[in-house]
Parts: C-alpha cells; structure tokens; sequence
C-alpha cells in the first residue's frame, strides 16, 4: 500500500483499478465492473452519480492512501457507508469509498457511560450493546435501524428524544479522522492539537484565524447563536469557532455535520444517555395546528420527552391504517392537528410521578377527547406505528415512477403554527395534494413529504418553483432549511441565502484549508450553482408490481445476509431498475452486461430468508421477487422432473441419503473430482461442491403413531433424516428423536401421520422457484395434515423452524377455494411447543454452563425468538445471542452451492462467537447448524437436543444416542 503522487489522471477503467489497487492491501477490494458501480451509485436521496470505482477500505491508512490518489488523480472522491442520507450527500461520480463492510467495531467503555464505535455499525446495533447496561447513544433518528455511525455523525444527526442536547455534535467526546492529506488526528491524544500544529501548520494556523474572525463579527455570532438554538444541519457547522478554542476541538466538531467534504471519520468516542425503560404514551387531538402548538410550551414545561405533531393530512392517513387507533375513530378530519406525547422515566414509580404531575396540564388542553397516556405494550406500539407509518403510507401509495421526498426544516417555536399554515398553503399551490408534515414539535422540526416526477421538464420546473417558494417561507421565518437530514446537494445553492456572505466565506475558507485539492464530494454542502439541486436526479422506471414503491432507503441492507457478498435487496432492485432503463434506451450492451451479472450476483446468491421484508418500510420482498425469478429461468422440462421428485419424495430422499453415505465411504478427492465435473456440466445449482465436513445421512424419520389422547400431530422434518446432526449417530438421533422423547418425558402424546417420508413443506420448491412440483407438494401434505390433525383440531408441530415458516405458507400456492378449506390447520414450531407445553412437565433440568445462541431468520418470522430465549434459559443462566447476529445465509441448500455467500453472512457472528468459549452451541434449524458449525468450527446442535440429555434419566445423555 502507497500514496500515489502522479498527477497523471486514469484514462482507462483498468489504469483507476490499478492506481487505486496500489492504495489498498488487498486488490480484490477495488472494483470498476459496471454492475458493481451502478449497484452501489443509488442511495436513499433523489439523486444519482455513478462512480467510476468502488472501493471497501479497511483501515484509516488505506482511506488516507486512497484520498492521496484521488487528489494525485485529479478524481473527486466520495465516503459511503449505510447509504440512508436523503439529500444527495452519500453519492459522487469518481471513487466511491464503502467505510461500512470493514468498520463495524464497538468497544464498551466505563460500564456503558462511553462507547468507541467505527462508522459501518448501525445505531440500532450500537444501542444493542448498550442495553444491558442501560444506556444508549444520545442521537436517536429514526433511521436508526439503517443509518450508520458513519452518518449519523457526518450529518450530525439527531431524532425525536434528543433534541439539541444531545445530539452527535453534543454527545461526541473524542473523534479519530483522516484529513485529505493522509494526516490522522485523534482529540483523545493530550497532544492533538499540537500534533496538528506539526503535520498541518496552515490548517492549524488558519483555524486559528477563522476562529477570531467569527468571534470578533457581533453579525456573526448573533447569526449562528440563533441558527444553532435550533436543530440546524445547514453547511458547516461554525458554532464549533464559538463553542471551542483549540484548532484540534474546533477541527473535529466541524467534522460533525461536515458530510465527509473536509475528512473521513475513523472512530468516534460517544457519552452515553440512559435508557428510559418506563414510558407513558398518549395521542392528543387538538383542533387545529394553532392549538396543539399553542400546547408545547405547556407539555415541554410538564416533562414531556417527545412531542411529535401530525397535520390534518397526516391524520386522514393515519385513519386509512389497518390498525386506526381510538383516538381517531369516527373523527371527521378537516383542519385538525394532534400531538403524540410521552413520557419516560428510570422507574415505574418516577413514572408515575411524572405523569401524575402532567396530568393537570394535559387536562387544560382543548383536546377533542380527555387526554389520557398508557402504558400498556401494545397500545403505545399502535401509536408509534401510527406516528411512523405516515412514511410507509404515503411512499407505498405513490404513483408508480415517482420518487417520495422527505425534507425538514426548523424554525423558532413561535414561528411553528405560520410556518406549518404556509408549507400546507404552498401543497396546495404547486398541487402536492398527497403531502403530509409530521415532525418533531418540541424542537421546532416539521419534516413534510411529497411524491415527485423528475422525468419531465414541467415537473422538474414545478418542484423548483415549489423549492424556492419553500426556502422563502423559512429564511422568513428566522429558520433553517436542513435541521436533521443534512444540507447535501438539495439545498447546498441555498447556504450562502441562509448564512449570508460573511459566513459563507468562512465556509469557503474552511473547505480550502482542509480540502486544498477539493476532492472530497465536491457539490456536496457547497455550491455556487443556483440549479444543482435540480441535476442529476434519478429516473425512476417501472419494472415489477412487487418492487415499484421501493425508495431505496436502504433499510434492508443491515439484515441481509448477502449484504458482504453479492448484492441488497435495495441493489437488486435499483439494477431491475437500471436494466429497464438501459433496455429503454437501446443500450443492448449495457443491459446485456447488467443481466450477466444479475443471474448470479443477485438471483442465485440471494438467501431468500425474506428477512427484507421485516425491515422495508414499504413491505417489500426482495426474496420472494428473487424466487420468481429463479422459476422464470425454469423451462418445462425442469419444472416437470421437479414436479415428480415432489410425487416421488421419499425415494427420492432414500436416494440422497444412500449417495452421502456412499460419498463417504469413498476418498475425499474422488469425491471431489465427481461433483465438481458434475457442477462442471450445468448442475451447479443443483449438486454441491463436496467438502470434508459434508455431513452424513440422518435418523429415519418417525414411524407413524396414533395415540388415542394426541395433542398435537407431529410433523418431523425431512431436513433432519437427509443430514445427520452434529453430535449422536444411529436411529434415535437429532432433533425429532429428541422432541418425541421429551414429549414422552412430560407426559404429553403427540400423533404422527401416516406416509411420513413422502410429505414435505415445501420449501425446497419454493426457494428454487420450482411452481409446479410447490402445489404438487402442498396438495399432497396438507391433506395429509388436514385428515391427521382432525380437520384442524390438533396442531401440527415441526422441529425445523424453517420447515414450519413453509408449512405456515404452504397454502398460499393453491388457488383460493382449495386455499380456504386448510385455514384451520395451525403450525407450531416445536421450540415454541416446548416453552409452552413441554417445559413446566419436564423433569428438572441439569444446567448447562456458558450457550452460545443461534437464532434462525426464520424464528424471526415466526415470533418465535422469545420461546426458544425461554427454552434456552432453561438450560443455562449464561444464554449469549451475538450482538452481531444474522441470518447465516444458508437457506436449504444455498450454503452448500455457494459456500461464499455464507462465509461472508457468518464471519462477524463467528468472530464474535469464537471470542470466548461456550460449553455448547445451539440453533433450531438443521441446515443453519450445519453452517454455524463450518463458520466457528463448533459443534451447533439442536437446541432440543440439549434439552433431551439435560433431562434424561440417564444423566449423560446415552438415552440421545
């Protein structure tokens, strides 16, 4: 790894890759493939840059090599991580830098009172380690499942709860960034600022003067002490020359907020806020917006955390939802407004002096009904969704083709109901009759949504005139226009009208002293262009019913097993999207490029465990889009001989068994040879590459059994008879022979159906996208089912979690009038089965040390994860879930067809496991198992399994085996 000093600029695609390959450790990590470009172009915002090359840095080093070619090049660069940021800031057209895939670190500090995080971590999965020890980072954006480190504190983000107390720019201790230079600064160090002094003598000594400069301008500091009184993430953030005199403090709290235009952040050191786990929640219905803002003083006064106003639009919405909450039944809505209010405490007893105090307050307001809070789980899950869905609602109902706008601005609290009242009249105007503002009240923020046409110019005209009208009413009202999301290129022509040329020169400054070269995102925050923000907007084109309302907001990418490997779900509709366009546009060799690489790196990679859909906020699944691809490349041929393996199912599973235990028994590199000749001839998506750890066959499965008081049947999965379980051998083996014992154990018969062996769910169909053998499958097993469970009467358990997802959907093949007769059946998983039948008549439990646990994407699915914590409690009071925990991307027979892919889902989970050692190792699903075992080299088992030995008699498990 160097740091290129030519200034000859890259002419070819390979002269880039090579310059850039030179900056980085490992040359596999720079790439200028066209669909790899395109895939990582698009972003949540409306904007689209397409890089020349991408490249995944590992180290601030390699960040700083890459900033110093990009600068010798004369090529802009651009810092990209979780890709949420909504206004244009996260894309560029030179080298994209990806700082999430090797940067997802975090190390607890002082008992959870300060955390060290890299940028690639999510605030969720930041607060998920903070949790057992009551506390959180202070910001708190809604895009919290998505939105990284790395952004949160590029566009010092804040949220509902956090206000301006505590928000990145506040909360941030100490940060470690890379300057363009390649200079790396870390304000932990006693010695920063000296350090500074001696590397960057004219950054050091221009800090210096920019800082008297604003401080001795009266115009100056009143203008940025009313701009940053409020939440305000517009330009630089230059309150940092007031608030702080070093140059090294100073630098790095214009870092926070700068959107990667003045240098990359490595590592940031946060204050934690505690966590308030006592809340109490209410919606209030106000007559109109004069009213409920009229109403903040008072509840801000009272203690309320979070106050989160709704117009009437975003009412009539809400009513439209599939679960309306009471508040707003019946309720004619014409110019109405309401607040969602709470409270929250350490205690339920802080709590409940809290909310008495309030209660005299929120009774004077003229609510259209008594105002009243709950505490009740379920009833303050309905509000927030309700609260959170107006995105959900009017996204996912937009015209096909239009791109949904989410903007925000703040202005002084006195200036909330004019300013509410104006934006409402400019809908009206420009004819955005679908808009809704929403917003967090208590801090003077209203985000406003819209749906936008950018492909003609009559639209194009209307959304700017819409833009300069808007920017007109909150420069007016003494606001700002970017309060949370970033300045970016929306609103970057506007910073100068904001500021005024004074301060805007001292950002013009800042960015030269730090950015000589100005390489980094250049139009990003700053630009003199009065229409940039009406440039390089994306087309968004129709290609498929099912993916139409994406808005790219990438809240899919962090549960994606794939996400390291191939492609997102938000990648692979945004190259459905870019294959439309190309094909549209008669660019055959673009399109021909983009549909090689999608059969692979987006159709047969993906897991399809459809944990996308738990994450979009428009409901999409990716997965299931995937599975219909997958059977659009089937011919009728294949789809035929599908069909007969399902008629034929337990000779054909005979038949697999027999040929791994054959393969077994012969040399490892025979074996080897053979089914890679065989992957070799076209059957890579069929036969396995063979490999030591392949398991052996399974257990039969059960015999079948009647008993006269059954209470549930039992569905023994054939998952468990092709593949034998990590520890035990012989008939009574793996997770069925382990629930039966246990259901004998507790005294509690369970029936198993006849023909067994040749009933599946369905699964290996569906994944494939093999239709016709699918519905022969589903016909087959759920009458099977139908006529054992008494038409319904018993439920039908399975020990596989997968398995039982696909028995849950397996009617959803048929047509509707057969679809219906099967309604009664029920499906259980057996762990849920367990937890709640077996375990109060089990025999006592001989625990288990230290158990490591491996949830399935499928438990996810289910809502299944709190039975199996239960199950797992039973057996140890040392139960572990990874904090990185994912699916393993296994899928069925993914794992053994492209072990890559898995590799990639499981490294950080296997890390992280492997960190310390467990007496045990437990999951739920066999072929996930099997993939935990190949990640950490650790026997993971059934977790049933372990149940079993931890309460047979024998006391060692002999009666397992």
């Amino acid at each position: 790894m160097s740091h290129p000093t030519s200034l000859h600029r890259p002419d070819s695609d390979q002269d880039l890759a090579e310059l850039l390959a030179s900056c980085v450790s490992d040359p596999a990590r720079v790439s200028t493939a066209l669909p790899r470009r395109i895939s990582a172009a698009h972003d949540a915002s409306p904007y689209l840059f397409t890089p020349r090359a991408v490249v995944r840095a590992a180290s601030a080093g390699e960040v700083g090599a890459l900033m110093a070619g990009a600068r010798a090049a004369g090529i802009p660069l651009t810092l990209r991580s979780g890709g949420t940021s909504l206004a244009g800031q996260a894309g560029g057209d030179g080298i994209q830098v990806d700082v999430r895939a090797h940067w997802r670190t975090a190390e607890i500090l002082d008992d959870g009172h300060r955390i060290r995080l890299g940028p690639g971590l999510t605030v969720r999965q930041a607060n998920a380690r903070l949790t057992r020890y009551g506390r959180r980072i202070g910001p708190d954006p809604a895009s919290e499942s998505a939105c990284t480190i790395g952004g949160l504190v590029a566009n010092n983000s804040s949220g509902m709860n956090c206000g301006t107390q505590d928000n990145a720019y506040r909360t941030i201790e100490s940060l470690r960034f890379v300057l363009p230079s390649g200079s790396v600064v870390d304000t932990a160090d006693a010695d920063a600022d000296q350090a500074l002094r001696a590397r960057e003598p004219a950054l050091h000594a221009g800090l210096l003067r920019l800082r008297e400069q604003v401080r001795g301008s009266a115009a100056s500091r009143a203008t940025l002490e009313r701009l940053f009184a409020m939440k305000n993430t517009m330009g630089y953030g230059l309150n940092s020359f007031l608030d702080h005199s070093t140059p090294a403090d100073i630098l790095a709290h214009l870092m926070i907020g700068s959107e990667g235009t003045l240098g990359f952040v490595a590592e940031a050191v946060f204050l934690t806020v505690p966590l308030l786990p006592h809340t109490a929640t209410g919606l209030l219905v106000l007559p109109g917006l004069a009213e409920a803002t009229d109403s903040l003083p008072a509840l801000v006064a009272a203690g309320a955390r979070t106050v989160e106003l709704l117009d009437a639009a975003s009412l009539r919405v809400a009513q439209r939802s599939a679960e309306p909450v009471e508040a707003l039944r019946g309720l004619t809505v014409t110019g109405h407004a309401a607040l969602l209010v709470e409270f929250a405490e350490d205690s339920a007893e802080e709590l409940e002096h809290t909310v008495a105090a309030a209660l005299p307050a929120l009774r004077r307001l003229p609510t259209l009904t008594p105002a009243a809070l709950t505490r009740d789980p379920g009833e303050r899950g309905r509000l927030w969704r309700l609260r959170k869905g107006l995105y959900t609602a009017v996204a996912g109902a937009r015209r096909p083709g239009t791109t949904a706008l989410l903007e925000d601005v703040a202005v002084p609290m006195e200036r909330l109901t004019t300013t509410s009242e104006g934006l409402i009249d400019l809908f009206a105007r420009h004819g955005y009759d679908d808009a809704v503002i929403f917003g967090h009240a208590r801090d003077g923020n209203l985000h406003f949504m819209l749906t936008q046409d950018f492909d003609s110019g009559g639209e194009l005209d209307r959304y700017a005139r819409f833009t300069d009208d808007m920017v007109d009413l909150v420069l007016e009202a003494g606001g700002t226009l970017k309060a949370e999301h970033g300045t970016g290129r929306a609103m970057a022509p506007f910073v100068r009208r904001q500021y005024g040329d004074e301060l805007y020169g001292v950002m013009r400054e800042l960015k030269r002293l730090c950015d000589p070269g100005q390489v980094l995102s250049p139009g990003v925050l700053l630009d003199d262009d009065p229409r940039a923000h009406l440039g390089h907007l994306k087309s968004v084109p129709e290609v498929d019913p099912a993916v139409d309302a994406c808005v790219e907001c990438g809240y899919c990418e962090p549960v994606c097993p794939t996400a390291d490997a191939t492609t997102t779900p938000r990648q692979r509709i945004a190259l459905l999207r870019e294959i439309a366009l190309a094909e549209a546009e008669g660019d055959t060799d673009r399109q021909r490029a983009l549909e090689d690489d999608y059969a692979y790196a987006a159709v047969a990679s993906c897991a399809v465990d459809s944990l996308c859909v738990t994450a979009c906020p428009v409901h999409i699944d990716t997965g299931e889009v995937m599975k219909r691809l997958r059977a659009d490349q089937h011919g009728k041929v294949a789809q035929g001989v599908a069909d007969r393996v399902a008629r034929h199912w337990e000779g054909a599973v005979t038949g697999v068994r027999t040929m791994l235990d054959a393969a077994h028994a012969l040399p490892l590199p025979v074996t080897r040879a053979a089914t890679r000749a065989v992957r070799g001839l076209g059957a890579g998506e069929l036969v396995p590459s063979w490999t030591q750890d392949m398991p052996r066959s399974g257990p039969a499965r059960p015999a079948p059994r009647h008993p006269a008081e059954a209470e549930a049947v039992f569905f023994a999965a054939c998952v468990g008879s092709l593949f034998a379980p990590e520890e035990g051998t012989g008939r009574t083996a793996g997770s069925a022979n382990a629930f039966l014992r246990l259901c004998a154990r507790a005294g509690v018969p369970v029936a198993v159906p006849d023909e067994l062996g040749g009933l599946c769910c369905g699964t290996p169909w569906q994944s494939k996208g093999y239709t016709k053998g699918h519905r022969t499958m589903a016909v087959r097993t759920l009458d099977a089912l139908w006529d054992a469970t008494g038409h319904g009467r018993l439920p039908v358990v399975c020990d596989a979690s997968s398995c039982t997802h696909g028995l849950e959907r397996l009617a959803e093949v048929l047509p509707e009038a057969e679809r219906s007769r099967y309604a009664a059946l029920r499906f259980v998983d057996s762990v849920v089965f367990t937890a709640e039948r077996l375990l109060p008549a089990l025999p006592a439990v001989r625990p288990l040390g230290a158990l490591a646990l491996h949830p399935t994407c499928s438990t996810t699915h289910l809502g299944a994860e709190g039975a199996l914590r239960t199950v797992a409690a039973a057996l140890s009071g040392d139960v572990v879930v990874p904090d990185s925990w994912g699916c393993c991307a296994f899928a069925g027979d993914r794992g053994l067809l492209h072990p890559e892919v898995t590799a990639a889902a499981t490294a950080r989970q296997a890390a992280e496991v492997n960190e310390r050692s467990y007496d045990a190792y437990a999951s739920c699903n066999r072929t996930c198992e099997i993939g935990m075992t190949r990640a950490t080299g650790r026997p993971y088992r059934h977790i049933l399994e372990l149940l079993d030995e931890a309460t047979s008699p024998g006391g060692e498990g002999a009666e397992a085996h």
